[in-house]
């Protein structure tokens, strides 16, 4: 399948068209429509384009070595289709950030692969962690379960994402990338301050993933 129609599959898995789609990215009248069209005024996006449009399609761009897609446990419940995400043993700090050490497996939950593919997800590159501290309430609360999506490292601004900071703690925040300048650390509690990494620090920072699902306990 070659890069046209990969879009045109990925928009219809999504519900959009190529019109309204290019509208909600502000990009201009025909940015797209050229990359799929199928007559011979297609036009072949350069690496820098195609990395952006399969961005905001929620696909995985990469270009290297053959890498591992790890292996995804499936099972059926009701003749429905699910994959298992693994629920690792580790926390994620809402706040100051919280050194996990080592961390284990502690089981897993089934999904509808349906569902995972609506959202781009891959069973394979996801996981469960919980969530500790207040920081992020009212989106996420202490002991809430949320699955990182690992595949989404690219930042978008103002999105939530676990990452590894600076100390080598395990957090989650809201994210801001000024490029070359800083990146922003935001709690959705206003108790909490906004935090900013500069320098060599910005390197040092390291995005596990996006949190694509959450759930919580009452």
């Amino acid at each position: 399948m070659d890069f046209g129609s990969l879009v045109l599959a990925r928009l219809e898995e999504l519900g959009e068209n190529v019109n309204s789609f290019e509208a909600k990215c502000g990009w201009p009248q025909g940015y797209l429509r050229a990359v799929v069209r199928n007559d011979e005024k297609r036009t072949r996006p350069n690496l820098e384009r195609a990395k952006e449009i399969a961005e905001a399609l929620d696909l995985d761009f990469y270009i290297g070595p053959k890498r591992e897609t790890g292996t995804v446990y499936t099972t059926q419940i009701d003749h429905e289709d699910f994959a298992a995400i693994p629920r690792v043993d580790a926390r994620l700090a809402a706040g100051a950030g919280a050194l996990n050490g080592e961390v284990s497996l502690q089981g897993a939950l089934a999904f509808r692969q349906d569902w995972l593919r609506e959202r781009g997800i891959s069973p394979a590159q996801a996981c469960l962690l919980t969530v500790a501290g207040d920081s992020m309430s009212p989106t996420l609360h202490d002991g809430d379960l949320v699955m990182i999506d690992e595949r989404r490292t690219t930042v978008r601004n103002r999105h939530v994402y676990a990452f590894v900071d600076v100390d080598g703690s395990a957090r989650v925040k809201r994210v801001e990338l000024v490029p070359d300048q800083l990146i922003i650390l935001t709690s959705d509690n206003a108790a909490h301050p906004t935090e900013t990494r500069t320098g060599p620090d910005m390197n040092r920072l390291r995005i596990l993933g996006e949190i694509v699902w959450s759930a919580h306990a009452w």
